[in-house]
């Protein structure tokens, strides 16, 4: 079995952090020829390079990033594990990273990770937003511990796909156009002013589907990413617009708008998507269950 060399890593480590290798040989009071030797062994025993020249100075390919990553983890768990075994509080929140794509509602995001602050433990949440594709080559990378997204990692990374719930799908319009819209719905909505969800979500692909088999035509008067935007202006009385049931009351609340009428059948999922190294973080099982368990409950009304 192959060991890592611990004193190897750490001065990797200091190198990669002073920057060079004659600055870290003030800060670790050791000789050039015995750190570069330190390096090269680790090196070889991971069998990547982890340095490049630039001039002068040291840059990290990018082998040594990831292994920088791991490094600063591996003596973060080692300082606490220490301050813990001699009963001195750290001091530090536990932390977690967290990639929602854009495609997620903000509501079901806050609902998905708001589990994670009932514990006692304190924790430091770090939520970063873009495109599936990038969240998920962060998550290759190790820069986030989990990505909330609608649909499965199905591309070349090596990752868990974990189904957090699914929920059918409800309209929603102004008071006065909810009333008219309830009436008949959903064949109320033939020639209604309809706000549609951004091409590349589960959702707007579901709709064109359900549209076309009830053979309704709408009148399409907008197209939003955002589902927060499409709400504030479906409140405003510009239309009749679908977001997922299971977010349902704060939907009615924050936006002053009624139920129009719900279509069970036409579904969003919900996954969290997790590199293996990271399912055992307490925090990632916690919003996972949690999320299971409670945050799509009666999502199918």
């Amino acid at each position: 079995m192959d060991w890592l060399n611990y004193h190897h890593l750490f001065y990797f480590r200091v190198v990669a952090h002073e920057g060079s290798i004659a600055a870290a040989t003030n800060k670790l009071n050791l000789t050039q020829p015995t750190i570069s030797t330190q390096l090269r062994q680790l090196e070889e025993s991971l069998g990547e390079r982890l340095f490049e020249r630039s001039g002068r100075a040291l840059v990290l390919t990018e082998a040594g990033k990831i292994a920088l990553r791991y490094a600063d983890e591996i003596f973060a768990l080692g300082r606490e594990m220490r301050d813990t075994l001699k009963d001195r509080p750290t001091g530090k929140p536990v932390r977690v990273t967290i990639g929602v794509a854009d495609v997620v509602p903000k509501l079901v995001a806050y609902r998905v990770l708001r589990p994670a602050f009932a514990g006692a433990a304190e924790i430091e949440m770090i939520c970063r937003e873009g495109s599936s594709e990038a969240l998920l080559a962060a998550l290759g990378n190790h820069e986030v511990d989990l990505v909330i997204t609608d649909a499965p990692s199905t591309g070349p990374l090596r990752s868990f796909n974990h189904l957090l719930g699914e929920s059918g799908t409800t309209f929603f319009a102004a008071p006065s156009l909810a009333a008219s819209a309830k009436k008949n719905f959903p064949k109320s909505l033939e020639k209604m002013p309809l706000l549609m969800p951004g091409e590349g979500t589960q959702l707007r692909r579901g709709l064109e589907l359900w549209l076309d088999s009830t053979g309704i035509t709408p009148k399409r008067a907008g197209e939003f990413d955002d589902l927060a935007l499409m709400s504030a202006f479906g409140g405003a009385g510009s239309g009749v617009f679908p977001a997922p049931t299971a977010i349902e009351d704060e939907i009615q609340a924050q936006y002053n708008v009624r139920v129009a009428g719900r279509v069970p059948e036409l579904k969003e999922r919900f996954y969290a998507i997790s590199a293996e190294r990271k399912i055992r973080n307490p925090i990632v099982i916690a919003i996972t269950n949690a999320a299971r368990r409670a945050v799509f409950e009666g999502g199918s009304r």
